[in-house]
């Protein structure tokens, strides 16, 4: 029998498809530092991390980085390129008590509490847009409006990337998946498949996206606006 670990939040919640319905455990303060915890026994996630460092535009002036959580993505990117100015967004209260504590005295950093589910308020446009296993969160619908949403706040020439828990092919991989991180799955989980995704790259307008790294059910999709 499967059993409840630590990992769960990032486990999908169905076997073959995504879900519409709007399930969000995150609201729950026992959920998000659960996540805090145990994030880096996620395997594989430290080498995903790394392919987006190492795809980082060469020169940033901006950044904003979609559910935040306690800052740890965003820190990363700026400790990378530190001459630019960052803005992470997240609703969860303890994840941006965090984040504002680990940026605290940090003049480049800007933490804002917003809901995906909601439309991107104005705050400006950017060169670069990240975000780590946080969109699959919202249901499929949003998820693609968002990428539009990023779109349109991109500057020319920038860039988009997501590091991402997407759905398997098959149910019988999904279940891999579960049994090699020994997990149930979880209704907080929207996952959308990396074959559905980048055709959502494409027709917003999107250049040169594509799926860069992956291992199994976790992927990095990134995409360019056209300069």
């Amino acid at each position: 029998m499967t059993r409840r670990s630590e990992l769960a939040p990032y486990v999908r919640s169905d076997d073959a498809h995504s879900t519409q319905e709007r399930v969000n455990r995150w609201t729950e303060p026992e959920w998000a530092l659960r996540y805090l915890r145990d994030r880096d026994t996620i395997p594989h996630r430290i080498d995903g991390l790394e392919v987006l460092v190492e795809m980082l535009p060469a020169r940033v002036e901006r950044v904003l980085d979609l559910g935040t959580g306690d800052g740890s993505t965003l820190a990363l990117v700026l400790s990378a390129r530190p001459d630019a100015q960052g803005v992470g967004v997240d609703f969860q209260e303890e994840m941006l008590r965090r984040a504002r504590e680990r940026f605290a005295g940090d003049d480049r950093v800007d933490i804002r509490a917003h809901d995906l589910d909601e439309p991107l308020p104005e705050i400006g446009t950017f060169d670069l847009v990240v975000s780590s296993f946080a969109i699959h969160h919202v249901v499929p619908d949003r998820q693609r409006a968002l990428y539009g949403e990023v779109f349109d706040r991109l500057r020319p020439g920038g860039m988009f990337m997501n590091l991402e828990h997407v759905a398997s092919r098959t149910p019988e991989l999904h279940q891999a998946f579960l049994d090699t991180l020994g997990v149930e799955d979880d209704p907080s989980n929207k996952l959308v498949a990396v074959e559905t995704q980048l055709p959502w790259f494409d027709e917003i307008g999107f250049v040169d996206a594509d799926c860069f790294w992956k291992w199994r059910e976790l992927a990095l999709l990134a995409g360019w606006k056209r300069a």
